[in-house]
């Protein structure tokens, strides 16, 4: 074997070294910040307080381990937050999923009058963003609050409003996305559905159905966050402690006119993550399989 012949074998391992091992040290130094930021957070809610990633204690030696950082969760109010933002997460999951996949199914494989005005429509929608609604939504929340039953539940200052007003708001993407999701399904099963005397309704949900739940999952997650982590519409149509949810009780738990224990913040912001975590894990597996779906050929 030729010296050149050894050089060039050289340079092509070198290569394939370089292109194999590239893609992962760039991947690493781009989450490395976000690594770093929750491994701040997994330390600081156990310790009495912290220099950058280590823990101290009060008089400055490395140590300071305590559990006084989630004394909170002795407050009865944390859990009252905790239920009410739940209910919210739970409710958009639930209110976008079905008329999202009820409607991006009209959408996708019925040929109806208006059909391109609504498309056109619903992306205009998406563009309003709430802070430019709040005044009008104010106006919507106070007249249901004035109807008789319905407006104790979802009217103004309610956890129902607030869940009301988040479903309406995430509808848009939510109808998009399911749209694109039924787009990429082949119609030859639901052909031969129908002709053997199948309704629409037992198509869409024993046929359809189970081939999008990847997209039916990426839905789920994305409205259970959105749900769970709102700050804005919360803060602003409830007042009091009785409907306020964990992102507001967060808010006024490190509020400006206190001093703030950071430490504590962390514990509270952890506990605040950890319902996200639980609900990814039982979804994941839908969600990781988002390409294993039906083949393209939706019309």
């Amino acid at each position: 074997m030729t010296t050149g012949t050894i050089e060039t074998g050289r340079k092509a391992g070198l290569q394939r070294f370089l292109g194999q091992t590239l893609p992962y040290i760039l991947l690493i130094i781009t989450i490395l910040p976000i690594i770093i930021g929750y491994a701040w957070i997994l330390i600081a809610t156990f310790s009495v307080r912290t220099e950058g990633l280590v823990p101290k204690d009060a008089n400055g030696n490395i140590g300071g381990f305590t559990l006084q950082n989630w004394s909170f969760l002795n407050d009865p109010m944390i859990w009252r937050a905790t239920l009410n933002s739940f209910t919210i997460a739970i409710g958009m999951v639930i209110g976008v999923g079905v008329v999202s996949t009820l409607m991006g199914y009209a959408l996708s494989r019925m040929n109806f009058a208006g059909r391109k005005g609504l498309l056109g429509m619903i992306i205009v929608l998406q563009a309003f963003r709430a802070e430019m609604l709040l005044i009008a939504i104010f106006q919507v929340l106070v007249f249901i609050a004035g109807i008789p039953l319905i407006g104790k539940s979802f009217g103004f200052n309610t956890v129902g409003g607030v869940a009301f007003v988040m479903i309406a708001l995430q509808l848009p993407l939510g109808v998009w996305l399911m749209k694109g999701f039924f787009d990429n399904i082949s119609w030859d099963m639901e052909r031969a559905a129908l002709i053997d005397g199948a309704s629409r309704f037992r198509v869409w949900w024993e046929i359809i159905i189970p081939l999008i739940k990847p997209g039916i999952a990426a839905l789920a997650i994305f409205n259970f966050i959105q749900g769970w982590s709102n700050y804005l519409i919360a803060a602003t149509f409830t007042i009091g402690t009785k409907v306020s949810t964990l992102p507001v009780f967060l808010n006024q738990f490190s509020g400006d006119t206190s001093l703030a224990s950071w430490n504590s913040v962390a514990a509270l912001g952890m506990f605040q993550l950890i319902p996200v975590m639980i609900f990814f894990i039982f979804t994941q597996e839908a969600l990781l399989s988002i390409y294993g779906g039906g083949a393209k050929g939706g019309v």
